[in-house]
């Protein structure tokens, strides 16, 4: 206003985060054509081998829908609708035969995992409910999906998912090689389920889950504001303070400073659960959390005697919560068969992720190697030992 030049003093400086929806891309493999006119001979490049024969998705749109069903928990329909928004429409039927035809082909590594997986002294192990269609009804009945998986105590990070079409003990027996001369015999870390009562006669060693018996107290104290459940929760939050300490610590040095600090409180919860045990009514609920880790002590307690066993089974919980809420959105299973590929494309995701590997990512180069993977060379593709090819 005054005539004078303005002179760039500075500048302000804002940034935006924007956001372009899944974007389709055509990838056009070329292969050329040589003939000889003298001697009539044509040669031409083979088709690069691929985990779908003469199919038209890459390993990076299969590893999309694995990971958009099996991590993000959208089922195929859903991800129907999000494909035809970018452009393309592309058939739940097409996106059911792909992970299907996945399903297949990782078996191999999750045999390859499940081997190395039950080289492992110690496991944690339990299951869950999933919906399965009986195709001849046209309705759905419950199966499970039955989780196994290393200590968060060992350093190899191995989880793997069996599907079942039942609760039945035969089939963590048939898991863990029972009956059989090289049947796996070390120690199992599970809940109460008399599923696993069978192994323990057959010589696994049973280990108990101190949080759910801490978790019987907390309901007493959070639905009732149960003193007795108060009580109970302050005892086993000794031990639960021993643990925090020594959780970085070696197998010897875990043992030992359990031994001088967890187990005297060990044996003060013991002998107050014992003498509480006798002002309360038979069948009542504090009476029913108190029997819960009176009648299994032994189990619950076994972990002061190793140094390599967990406090409880929370690793493997962890593991099936995703399961949890990942199957309200599939709905149900359609087979025994369906139910096996899903559980072997779960293994490999979730083991993924275990390993702090992006699942995209690991998948998509899995998807790739795969096809040309030498079968003794298939530990190199394990999620504990994955290396991207730069």
């Amino acid at each position: 206003s005054c005539g004078c030049e303005m002179k760039r003093i500075g500048e302000d400086v804002a940034e935006k985060l924007d956001y372009q929806p899944g974007v389709f891309t055509v990838e056009r493999h070329i292969r050329g054509k040589w003939a000889c006119a003298k001697c009539e001979k044509l040669v031409q490049a083979p088709v690069a081998p691929h985990v779908i024969d003469k199919g038209i998705p890459t390993s990076g749109l299969l590893a999309q829908v694995l990971v958009g069903k099996f991590a993000d928990h959208l089922p195929l329909y859903r991800q129907e609708a999000i494909f035809s928004r970018a452009g393309h429409a592309i058939a739940r039927s097409t996106l059911a035969q792909w992970v299907g035809t996945c399903g297949v082909q990782l078996h191999p590594l999750v045999d390859a995992k499940k081997s190395e997986l039950l080289h492992h002294r110690v496991l944690h192990a339990d299951e869950t409910p999933v919906a399965m269609l009986d195709p001849g009804a046209g309705k759905t009945h419950r199966a499970y999906l039955w989780t196994y998986c290393s200590t968060a105590l060992q350093p190899t990070k191995l989880v793997v998912f069996d599907f079942a079409e039942s609760r039945a003990s035969r089939h963590p027996a048939e898991f863990l090689g029972h009956p059989g001369e090289h049947a796996w015999r070390g120690t199992l870390v599970c809940d109460d389920y008399s599923g696993y009562k069978a192994l323990f006669a057959s010589g696994v060693t049973e280990a108990g889950c101190l949080a759910h018996a801490r978790r019987k107290f907390h309901e007493l104290w959070a639905n009732h504001k149960s003193a007795v459940g108060e009580q109970a929760l302050a005892l086993f939050g000794k031990l639960y303070e021993v643990e925090r300490e020594v959780a970085d610590v070696a197998a010897d040095e875990r043992l030992r400073i359990r031994q001088a600090k967890a187990k005297p409180a060990a044996v003060a919860l013991h002998s107050w659960l014992a003498a509480q045990r006798q002002k309360v009514p038979p069948g009542s609920a504090t009476a029913k959390a108190m029997d819960y880790s009176l009648t299994r002590w032994g189990a619950l307690t076994r972990y002061l005697e190793d140094g390599d066993l967990p406090v409880d089974n929370n690793s493997v919980e962890n593991q099936i919560r995703p399961i949890a809420i990942g199957r309200n959105n599939w709905l149900f299973a359609g087979s025994l068969r369906a139910g096996k590929r899903a559980a072997a494309i779960m293994s490999m995701v979730h083991s993924a992720r275990l390993n702090g590997h992006d699942p995209h990512l690991y998948l998509k180069d899995v998807l790739e190697r795969l096809p040309t993977q030498p079968a003794s060379r298939i530990g190199e593709l394990l999620p504990h030992r994955w290396q991207p090819i730069s």
